[in-house]
């Protein structure tokens, strides 16, 4: 029998894909920096931005790179948390007191897992080269690791020269580019993501503070970096979580630390003001029992594969409809997780999220007998 089941559901599933069309009447922030991006975490969607694809100094930025490739090794096993790493004389900060440090002791080693604390709160530039010449044999060869990844993440317009952000000819990343690579840090790196909320880290009995200061003052937000120098201006990359939405923001070439905070803090309220993730249904909802032809089972369940959320401007969260779409004539042998329709977000007539409809059990195909029988019903069926 054709079925071809259009049905209105008032909750739905969800990978998300959304229009910048339906936010355009929103006026972004005007903000006094170079460049800012605000990203919405689950669809990447930028919700705001100002010369976010332009190449800019991104100081002590570049040590989310250094972290992430630490990080993915260390999820890969290539790296073992307590491996020693050698403070070698190239990567000592001697004593500076003009860059950030661990201040981990020359021809000293320190374990993989402070080195990334030192990494991430203390901004330790010491700490990056160690764990540069470690992995890759020297800084240079390490930059052509984060650059390969930097490919790989989409980042277009950043070229990394060292681990560290200190001013170089040619190092340089766009807002856009750090909000692809902190994104990819709160998804794939998620069993080393807490350190990026540690307050404070204290290694040869010296305690610094980490510098992202909302994270003193805005019990949502759980990351990311800082960075600062002359040519870069004061820059920050922050990931706040509220509900169901995760925003990061990008603020780049700002005045001051405290400038920087402020700009971080409007332009994430600026986001989660306008703007929701609408959960529409969860994973695994069941759907309907939608018949099967020339099965043992004359019928199978169906459900959405995902959740179905969508990002949406607050003022049109209420012009969300979810339609549902079977495929006509689904027929035997059917294998569990087999794709038969699909659900879809609908705001003033277009689509902007689809989710799969699948089966949720195996049906076997019937017997030669049941088959012609079913054969000759569906015949007869079709002639009315």
């Amino acid at each position: 029998m054709k079925q071809n089941l259009v049905l209105k559901l008032a909750t739905a599933t969800s990978l998300v894909l959304t229009s910048l069309a339906t936010q355009a009447a929103i006026e972004p922030p005007q903000m006094d920096n170079a460049a800012y991006v605000l990203m919405d975490y689950d669809t990447g969607e930028i919700l705001a931005q100002k010369n976010a694809n332009v190449p800019l100094p991104p100081a002590s930025l570049t040590k989310m790179m250094t972290s992430h490739i630490i990080e993915k090794k260390l999820i890969s096993g290539e790296l073992q948390e307590e491996d020693p790493v050698l403070m070698s004389e190239s990567a000592w900060c001697r004593g500076s007191s003009s860059q950030s440090c661990m201040y981990v002791p020359v021809n000293t080693t320190a374990s993989v897992i402070d080195m990334l604390r030192g990494i991430i709160i203390q901004s330790g530039n010491d700490a990056s080269k160690a764990m540069a010449e470690h992995i890759a044999g020297s800084e240079s060869a390490f930059a052509d690791m984060m650059n390969e990844e930097a490919a790989n993440l989409g980042m277009e317009n950043t070229h990394f020269v060292n681990a560290t952000g200190m001013p170089d000819e040619g190092h340089e990343a766009s807002a856009l580019d750090l909000a692809k690579l902190a994104r990819a840090i709160i998804k794939d790196d998620d069993k080393y993501y807490n350190i990026y909320s540690e307050k404070e880290f204290t290694y040869n009995n010296i305690t610094q503070g980490n510098r992202n200061a909302l994270l003193l003052t805005d019990p949502t937000v759980d990351g990311l970096k800082t960075g600062h120098t002359n040519a870069a201006g004061y820059c920050l990359v922050a990931s706040s979580k509220r509900n169901n939405m995760r925003l990061i923001s990008v603020i780049m070439g700002t005045k001051s630390m405290q400038a920087r905070a402020d700009q971080s803090r409007e332009l994430l309220n600026w986001g989660f003001g306008h703007f929701d993730t609408a959960v529409l249904a969860p994973a695994n909802q069941f759907v309907a029992k939608v018949p099967v032809l020339f099965g043992e089972a004359d019928e199978v369940t169906a459900a959405t594969q995902a959740p179905l959320q969508v990002l949406v401007a607050k003022k049109q969260k209420n012009k969300i409809e979810t339609i549902t779409r079977l495929d006509d004539d689904i027929a035997a042998p059917i294998t569990k997780g087999q794709k038969i329709g699909e659900m879809m977000a609908v705001i003033e007539g277009k689509t902007v999220a689809t989710v799969p409809i699948v089966a949720t059990e195996n049906i076997e195909q019937s017997g030669l007998l049941k088959r012609a029988w079913q054969h000759i019903v569906k015949w007869v069926t079709s002639l009315f």
